[in-house]
């Protein structure tokens, strides 16, 4: 019996992604894995309609639950709470009920200096990330009050250490903690805990970029001490699994840093 047996998890940004090995390819689909297997149903949103149902698919028939997909994007041009909105309701029509809200999805302009980003490049990582952090926390928030759910929302160490070239992804990831400190301040007494993890994992998109540019991922991409960079599915996936977890929600308002396997495992 999974520890999630009938909850409902809302994941943004969880298309199927794969590894060449065949392993989870991205952040998103490695927590939707890591919450299936403990008998959660899943809502999975995203930009990629093929990809959420390719999800769907194999998450389904692996494990015996169901996934809602909705497609969704939270952008400049939208009307991103009739977006957020429609989810919700959605989910709850289907499932009843919210347990855990992990925040994932984001969009950037990676590799452009804060002199040449422009607006359009700045508002989509603003409206992606941080934006859409707020409308889903905002729409989740009573349904979260009643089960004494979670939220999870990502960050980056591009906006804890500075990374060249990713102005706008810093300013939404550190928009993401500071937002996330405030609710876990003012939602604590209503028995939702949130937390923020900064990952650091290996992904199909990093993996086609070692491969397609082998000089730049050399000088770019550290690999830390643990000699690997984390796994999305049994690693950073398992890491939200535990946030989530009852017997483990004391850690309300933390930043957990996931660097090649360095973190929190049940």
């Amino acid at each position: 019996m999974g520890f999630f047996n009938g909850k409902t998890i809302i994941i943004t940004g969880a298309g199927r992604a794969v590894l060449s090995d065949g392993k989870c390819g991205s952040i998103g689909y490695g927590i939707a894995t890591a919450y299936a297997k403990e008998g959660a149903n899943l809502v999975i949103t995203g930009r990629n309609v093929k990809k959420l149902e390719d999800a769907k698919k194999e998450l389904e028939e692996k494990y015996g639950i169901k996934v809602l997909c909705i497609q969704a994007d939270i952008c400049a041009d939208a009307d991103n709470k009739a977006v957020v909105d429609n989810v919700i309701k959605q989910t709850i029509d289907t499932f009843g009920r919210i347990d855990v809200l992990i925040n994932n999805a984001q969009a950037s302009a990676s590799g452009v200096t804060l002199a040449d980003h422009t607006t359009e490049q700045f508002n989509l990582a603003m409206y992606s990330g941080l934006y859409a952090v707020f409308y889903y926390m905002q729409a989740c928030y009573p349904y979260l009050k009643e089960t004494k759910g979670s939220v999870i929302n990502f960050a980056s160490g591009a906006g804890l250490f500075g990374n060249f070239g990713q102005c706008a992804y810093a300013a939404a990831k550190e928009g993401i903690r500071g937002l996330s400190r405030v609710a876990a301040t003012e939602w604590g007494k209503d028995g939702i805990n949130v937390n923020v993890v900064c990952p650091l994992a290996w992904t199909s998109q990093l993996e086609q970029f070692k491969n397609a540019y082998p000089e730049a991922y050399e000088k770019n991409v550290h690999i830390p001490p643990m000699g690997h960079l984390g796994d999305a599915e049994t690693e950073i996936g398992r890491v939200c699994v535990q946030l989530a977890t009852p017997d483990f929600k004391f850690m309300t308002g933390e930043t957990i840093t996931l660097e090649g396997g360095l973190g929190l495992r049940p």
